[in-house]
């Protein structure tokens, strides 16, 4: 090689890794508050529980939680707040009164109601009996909760069983649902002792950012108390996601958790308010019902029992940053090492254009890698989760370094038929057959991402990082090495026009707000434009 062309890629190699290391030192600065959302010198007033660990769910009816797994989680929480809120007393929340004595906590005690008649007098007993057992800790007693939202219930049945439990105990007794639904059924209000409003600015019908999210709260609070201006107020559930997926401007992080719980505390303190935080622990089990963002509302990681957010510690998105910078680096220096080896065998000097390629694509997966990792840790749910975006990470991994391999020996991007075609058509070269799986795997994932978005799009992640990661180097693959004659294959094709609609229809359905769909959108084009662009020919090798 001529010395020119080593200083080229050597060059582009070091602006690459420069864009990786500032890129990440942008993404990890940490934001420091002026009250931590947990201070053990300022205790919480309360917070939601459910006990469920790893792969425990009250989806299973039949599921115990033992009372040391319990007395563990509750000798914890008596560190950082006065009280509990349970929902019911199934799978063994019925022992939580008694655990909570030991450690001096006060339980807002849930009754469980929904369409079964049977069992909701069965929880309506049981809640009573603990009422009586336990007079000094349960506090009071939330008659339902969301059944009016849920439809499961008519607001008439719903006051008759509020009364009913009324009738046998001595301390409040209170129903709570999501404050529209106070507004919509005002007869639920003549049956309770105060009222318990739910508002989170996440789920609201337009999302609430979070920099607007205390104020929201604010506003709803007083919009209730000249509502119902006769009773106490208590925001039953409020608080703020750490993971999941945008909706509109409403982006879940773990800087935009710890500052909206903060500023909702502060908020409370000033207003002279009682709050219930949603929740104590990240609940993996909500996952499955809500998408990844369901399991993340806690204040406590699930798995680590850790609080999240120590107090005088600065929080940051991304507190293993060094790690993923400098995982970013090495991939960015194996895509210039494939690119580099590839010429020992093919002693031309390549095209400037090739070299530019591989470097948008090093540098981009590079910066990508680490929010790929982080991305795939939070929203893999299951085998089949982990499956998929292990192994769309796995391609992002692969693409830019067969996609160097490629653009430096002159070869374009495979055909699917080269990889399950007749055998007298499919690739020869290892290399080809890896490159070809490499892009079937993220259009067959990618496919399944995006109609996903158009059928069922609630609880989607925006896999944004790793499809990136696959998509760039394939897109700049087939700009440059594409071939000029052949025919259109009919599966690329049919996969290039699910992705356009796909890109239309979510990008008009999320909103104009939500970049991480945007992003998304925007890589489902270039991936829709590379298999448009295939053609059945190939140039020769």
């Amino acid at each position: 090689m001529e010395p020119i062309s080593l200083r080229t890629p050597l060059a582009l190699l070091l602006l690459s890794l420069s864009a990786i290391a500032a890129v990440w030192w942008w993404l990890a600065t940490p934001i420091n508050l002026a009250r931590a959302p947990i201070d053990p010198n300022a205790k919480l007033q309360c917070v939601s529980y459910a006990p469920f660990r790893g792969d425990q769910t009250p989806l299973v009816p039949t599921l115990q939680i033992g009372p040391e797994q319990i007395a563990e989680d509750l000798a914890q929480l008596a560190k950082i707040s006065e009280c509990v809120r349970t929902y019911s007393i199934d799978n063994g929340l019925d022992q939580v009164p008694a655990l909570a004595a030991k450690v001096g906590l006060k339980v807002i005690q849930g009754i469980w109601l929904g369409s079964n008649r049977l069992k909701n007098l069965a929880q309506i007993q049981t809640a009573v009996r603990l009422t009586r057992e336990y007079p000094g800790i349960i506090t009071s007693v939330v008659v339902g909760n969301e059944v009016l939202l849920r439809g499961e219930m008519t607001a008439a049945d719903l006051a008759a069983n509020i009364r009913l439990v009324k009738a046998q105990v001595t301390i409040p007794v209170t129903y709570a649902d999501v404050w529209e639904f106070w507004l919509r059924h005002r007869e639920v209000y003549d049956a309770v002792d105060f009222v318990t409003i739910h508002i989170l600015p996440y789920w609201e019908d337009h999302p609430i950012r979070a920099r607007h999210a205390a104020a929201h709260v604010e506003s709803i609070y007083k919009r209730m108390a000249v509502a119902f201006p006769a009773k106490e107020i208590l925001i039953g559930e409020t608080g703020w996601p750490s993971a999941g997926r945008m909706r509109e401007g409403a982006l879940p992080s773990r800087a935009n958790q710890a500052k909206v719980v903060s500023e909702i505390l502060a908020l409370a303190k000033r207003e002279n308010f009682r709050v219930n935080l949603i929740e104590a622990y990240d609940q993996p089990w909500k996952r499955q019902l809500e998408g990844t963002v369901g399991g993340y509302w806690g204040l406590i990681d699930a798995a680590q029992r850790a609080v999240k957010y120590p107090a005088n510690a600065a929080i940051s998105n991304y507190p293993f940053w060094k790690l993923q910078m400098a995982a970013g680096m090495g991939l960015s220096i194996l895509v210039f090492g494939a690119a580099l080896l590839t010429l020992r065998r093919r002693p031309w000097t390549p095209r400037l254009a090739a070299w530019v390629a591989v470097s948008i694509s090093a540098t981009a997966a590079g910066i990508l890698l680490g929010v790929a990792f982080d991305k795939m840790f939070y929203e893999s749910y299951g085998i089949g989760g982990w499956l998929k975006w292990g192994g769309l990470l796995a391609a992002g991994i692969a693409s830019p370094m067969l996609c160097a391999n490629a653009l430096m020996s002159g070869r374009a991007l495979p055909t699917f038929v080269q990889l399950l075609g007749p055998r007298d058509q499919r690739a020869r070269s290892v290399l080809t057959f890896l490159l070809g799986a490499a892009l079937l795997v993220t259009t067959l994932i990618g496919a399944e991402t995006a109609l996903g978005f158009i059928f069922d799009p609630r609880y989607k992640d925006f896999p944004f990082a790793a499809l990136t990661m696959a998509v760039l180097p394939f897109w700049t693959l087939m700009a440059l090495n594409r071939p000029q004659e052949g025919i259109r294959p009919i599966a690329e094709s049919v996969f290039a026009g699910v992705f356009a609609a796909a890109a239309l229809y979510t990008g008009i359905n999320e909103g104009k707000d939500n970049w991480q769909s945007l992003w998304t959108c925007a890589v489902f084009v270039l991936l829709a434009v590379t298999l448009w662009r295939a053609r059945g020919v190939q140039i020769p090798k």
